[in-house]
């Protein structure tokens, strides 16, 4: 609430905006009155240069006694090179804000002519930002940013790993056919150790059968029964890539590296899982501490998948209602009318995060599994939906719509900071009409 009351303010106030095109190594700089005049040319302003940096804020502060107006700037977002230059205006005094390249780039054109350069861009974003508003995104606060940078780089590892997984599985396929039918999976640990010391079938064939069963029941840990049985299946699948496969010495040393380079990616991926299990600890008593704990009591989400949720959406108390939340993580329909033409394709728009889709895409399978031990779905009104919505939908529609359904679980739960209850859509109604008559009787 207090966020949109400043913006009513700014919406009346006049001010200088101050548009930066910023790049990795230096930005241009536009003033521009409420007039949309320019105060003067564009200005460079160069990173690594101390002299730059303070001669921009100099003429910054010059416009603003010079036209007796406070400034706003206005950064495009780049990733990363505009983090720097925005601590450093924010701890110069200055209002800074941060705004989407979408919007620059589909801002009516200043000019008729074909022209992207530095400069022109710089004019453009001090144009956009006299839009009072205009909707910009809102910095969290540095405990959320670190929550982020490890969780990003936690999937950019993991995603890397499954790519060396993918190519240990193809080199098989090509050596070692049958070994994958052997093992649930080709990256336990019995598994990893028995390739990394007999990569190749004729390798495996000619060692100790001892040796072997030693090695995996030392590993494995079910006992003698167990490594014989799997012997003789290693050795079936060994004695048939003899007759269907194609065994050489490189393929040995590309599986000896995949190895390698799996267990270097696992380290840095507990490594990470580490820290963050501390940096949450460190923010015992806070709202954010509060909303990750709140998050794993919904089915399907864990901790890992809580702090990624919490994490991308940067803060919750900018969200008004369940559709802003989706729109921000890329869910909304990308809708495609004109005139008499209503298109028929709608699909996501994925304008958002896509690492927050990915877990809500996990969260939505995980909630639509049955348990095999019960004999019953994990969520059975999420299931229920699924099955009604399967019925006019592809599964894969579906899928969405369920996503869709804890996206609004997730900000129902924030909003009223409650855990999760497993309710049918009837008994939400029936609590919902009798809070509603409640209150009109206490109106009356």
């Amino acid at each position: 609430m207090q966020y949109q009351k400043v913006l009513k303010m700014l919406e009346n106030t006049p001010y200088l905006s101050v548009g930066l095109d910023v790049g990795a190594d230096f930005t241009w700089m536009s003033i521009m009155l409420p007039n949309s005049t320019l105060t003067g040319k564009p200005f460079k302003i160069v990173h690594s240069d101390p002299q730059s940096r303070e001669l921009a804020v100099t003429k910054i502060k010059e416009a603003q006694k010079a036209y007796s107006l406070e400034s706003r700037c206005f950064l495009e977002s780049t990733g990363i090179y505009h983090i720097p230059l925005l601590c450093f205006l924010r701890d110069k005094g200055f209002d800074c804000s941060v705004i989407n390249p979408i919007i620059t780039k589909n801002s009516t054109n200043m000019n008729v002519r074909k022209l992207h350069n530095d400069k022109f861009d710089s004019k453009k974003a001090a144009k956009v930002g006299l839009d009072a508003s205009l909707k910009t995104s809102v910095i969290p606060d540095d405990e959320v940013i670190d929550l982020r940078n490890l969780v990003r780089d936690y999937y950019y590892f993991k995603d890397l790993q499954s790519a060396v997984i993918l190519k240990l599985t193809a080199e098989l396929k090509v050596s070692f056919p049958a070994y994958r039918k052997v093992f649930s999976k080709v990256t336990t640990q019995t598994s990893l150790k028995l390739l990394d010391a007999y990569p190749l079938a004729q390798e495996l064939l000619a060692a100790p059968k001892e040796t072997v069963v030693e090695m995996i029941r030392s590993t494995a840990r079910f006992g003698e029964k167990y490594a014989l049985a799997k012997y003789d299946a290693l050795h079936d699948a060994a004695e048939d890539a003899a007759v269907f496969g194609r065994a050489l010495q490189s393929n040995a040393l590309r599986i000896r590296l995949y190895i390698k380079l799996y267990r270097e990616y696992q380290e840095h991926l507990d490594s990470m899982l580490e820290e963050l299990h501390k940096a949450v600890e460190r923010l015992e008593g806070t709202p954010v501490r509060g909303r990750i704990s709140l998050l794993q009591t919904l089915p399907g989400v864990g901790f890992l998948s809580a702090v990624v949720l919490i994490a991308e959406m940067g803060s919750f108390d900018l969200f008004s209602s369940p559709k802003k939340l989706y729109a921000y993580f890329g869910m909304d329909p990308g809708v495609n009318d004109s005139g008499k033409f209503h298109g028929d394709r709608v699909h996501m728009s994925k304008r958002g995060s896509s690492l927050a889709r990915r877990i809500l895409h996990m969260a939505a399978i995980n909630n639509l599994k049955v348990d095999k031990a019960a004999n019953a779905p994990v969520n059975p009104v999420i299931y229920d939906y699924y099955i009604r919505k399967c019925a006019g939908k592809k599964k894969i529609v579906a899928v969405g719509a369920v996503m869709h359904k804890i996206c609004n679980t997730i900000f129902a739960m924030l909003r009223d900071n409650k855990p999760f209850e497993l309710i049918t859509p009837e008994e939400h109604c029936k609590r919902y009409a009798a809070e509603h008559s409640g209150t009109m009787n206490a109106a009356a």
